[in-house]
Formats: C-alpha cells, structure tokens, sequence
C-alpha cells in the first residue's frame, strides 16, 4: 500500500483493512481515499473474502474525519476541484456499501464527520464503550451532500439524523445505542474478540446467501430515489455552502481551536 497509510490482512475468509495515520487520527486524505477504492475493487474481485473489518490503527481513532486541511481558506477557482475531490469520497461509501459481502466497522476510537459516515456505510458496526462519535459539518459551515443525509436517514431514521446533523453534538456511552450510531457498545478489552467472533460466523455462512441477501437488502433500500430537480437543488445547497465565507471561518477557528463567528454569507 502507498506509504502504508493502509494496511490489509486476510485470514479465514476475513479481510482486515486498518486505516494507518496515526498522527492525523486516521483522517481520510485524498490518497487514502484512493487506496482504499482500489483495494475494495480487488476485494470485490475476491470471492473467497466474505466478510471485511475496518478498524483504525491504534485505540485513538477510528477515523477522525475527512483532513481539515484539504479544504479552502481562500474562495478561488479551484473550489470545483475540491469538489471533485469529495466527489471520490462519495464514491468510497457507494463502493462500500455496495461491496458484495458484509462490512464490519470496529469503531476502536474516535470517528467524526466522514469518519463517522465511513461507518454508516458498513453493514454492522461495533464500538468500545470510551468511543465518541459526531457530525460536525453545521459547525464548520457546511451543508451536508444529500447523498450521505440519505445514508443516514436509511441506517438512522430521520429523527436522530435531524439531531445528529442540526445540534453537530459529540456522543458517547450509550446515547450512541439509542442513536443507531453502534449496533453494538463492548468493553475496550473484548472489542477485538467480540468483532472477529461475528465475522467469522458470516465468513462461515454460504457466501451466495450472504451476497445474495446483501444485494437484495440495498436493492430494497434504493427503490426510491429523490426526483432529478431534487438532486440538482441539494447539490447547488452543498456548493453553495461549500464557496461561502462561513466554510473559510469554520475551517480557520477549527484549526485555532476557537468558537466560529458565523454571519450566513
């Protein structure tokens, strides 16, 4: 992997990919983006891997979100390119979601923003009991896709995706039970054995009933779609929000740790 920002094992039928920054508590950048859709493509080509974990490295992160720093401080022409680049995101979660076979996510840590829809995506998601979790974009200024709003609502009700995404709160303990944020809470000390418990047992299972039941259940989840003019109106909402002043002031008193001063321009 490209500076083994992410690392892959396989072992009975059961395919590891941790997610290898540390030092940036395994944000997603660009290039990790593009390792990881790279690696799900051959996993997809693999039938013998029935069932994928990811996990981060370490016990600190999960995944802390998309890197801050990848996005403006300076309203230019090369916004639409950053676009692009969050476009490759998008592409992430409909590749993992759609993979053929399961996706555990072992949330081992943090997980905010696109960390925490990197989880969402996956068909199960397992948590240790010191995590947190949070969509912090009405913070930063922005106005999330409807793509991953939909995910949300799919896997979270509309209710807990109004409070997640209206309050921009940091959860923990068992409000993320309640929330639909983990399907599971375990101890710290049995996170990995409980995970790898329930991964084996679908590895196990017939993989065409697996796969089969799998398509199926997103088959069943994207018979409705929002109307094309629906589409284009959330999109220009994202953009706009995306080329406002709010975004420069929400990246800069991030990276300041300091409140935002918001003014809606």
């Amino acid at each position: 992997m490209r500076d083994n920002i992410l690392l892959a094992k396989i072992e009975e039928n059961v395919c590891t990919l941790t997610l290898n920054r540390p030092k940036k508590k395994n944000s997603l950048s660009p290039e990790l983006v593009e390792t990881l859709l790279g690696t799900f493509e051959k996993l997809a080509a693999d039938d013998t891997v029935r069932t994928v974990v990811i996990r981060g490295v370490g016990d600190k992160a999960f995944c802390s979100g998309y890197d801050i720093r990848s996005l403006p401080t300076r309203i230019t022409d090369d916004v639409r390119e950053k676009l692009k680049t969050l476009d490759r995101v998008e592409t992430l979660f409909k590749t993992i979601v759609n993979f053929p076979f399961p996706v555990i996510a072992m949330i081992n840590g943090v997980a905010f923003g696109a960390g925490c829809e990197l989880s969402v995506c996956c068909d199960i998601r397992v948590g240790a009991e010191p995590i947190r979790m949070g969509m912090p974009p009405a913070k930063l200024g922005l106005a999330y896709p409807w793509t991953g709003l939909q995910r949300f609502i799919r896997v979270l009700g509309l209710k807990n995706t109004r409070e997640i995404f209206y309050t921009a709160r940091t959860y923990e303990g068992k409000r993320l039970k309640e929330l639909g944020l983990v399907d599971y809470l375990i101890p710290a000390k049995d996170l990995e054995t409980f995970t790898y418990q329930m991964a084996a047992e679908i590895a196990a299972n017939a993989p065409l009933a697996v796969k089969g039941t799998k398509r199926i259940l997103n088959l069943l989840l994207n018979s409705s779609q929002p109307p094309e003019h629906c589409q284009k109106e959330a999109e220009s909402i994202t953009e706009a929000a995306f080329l406002s002043e709010d975004l420069k002031e929400g990246r800069l008193a991030f990276l300041e740790k300091r409140k935002p001063k918001f003014t809606g321009s």
